[in-house]
């Protein structure tokens, strides 16, 4: 049986899908995993959750400023929720020593919302080692409320 040689055989048909299907998506990928923080360039927490999201595989460019409240303003992060810095990842602000792996949360489900926090500085969160963990609630914001996103002791997900 011979082949048209003007039209596409199966296995060429095949080869572009198969092609299609596994082609990396690292566009995507590249800009849900780079992170923009905002951070005071004297603080030493800030640098420690910088190299965290650096360890569970973010890009990471840090911004230092010494106008973070500004910062916050224009990003819209509420008075009670701030921290000691804040980063942008995809459309969504992250405030504080938020874990890695609720950032990749976030970033797997997209729900509607303005971004995560952290208030405070936990004990044992990401940046905050040393002394017994503490256990803390990582908050989900938004114009219309807020609520717990997920609970941790220090690096680990509870519940």
């Amino acid at each position: 049986m011979s082949q048209p040689s003007d039209n596409l055989t199966r296995r060429t048909v095949f080869g572009i899908l198969t092609a299609a299907l596994i082609a990396p998506r690292s566009s995507a990928f590249a800009e849900a995993s780079t992170i923009l923080v905002h951070k005071d360039p004297k603080c030493g927490c800030c640098a420690g959750w910088v190299q965290h999201l650096k360890d569970a595989g973010f890009t990471v460019t840090v911004q230092e400023t010494a106008q973070l409240q500004a910062v916050r303003k224009r990003l819209g992060v509420p008075g009670d929720l701030a921290a000691c810095h804040t980063a942008e990842v995809a459309g969504y602000v992250i405030e504080g020593h938020v874990p890695a792996a609720a950032i990749r949360e976030l970033l797997e489900k997209r729900p509607v919302a303005a971004g995560l926090a952290v208030p405070g500085m936990p004990v044992g969160s990401p940046g905050m080692q040393g002394g017994t963990p503490q256990k803390y609630d990582v908050v989900i914001f938004e114009n219309s409320g807020r609520r717990t996103f997920m609970q941790f002791i220090g690096t680990k997900a509870t519940g």
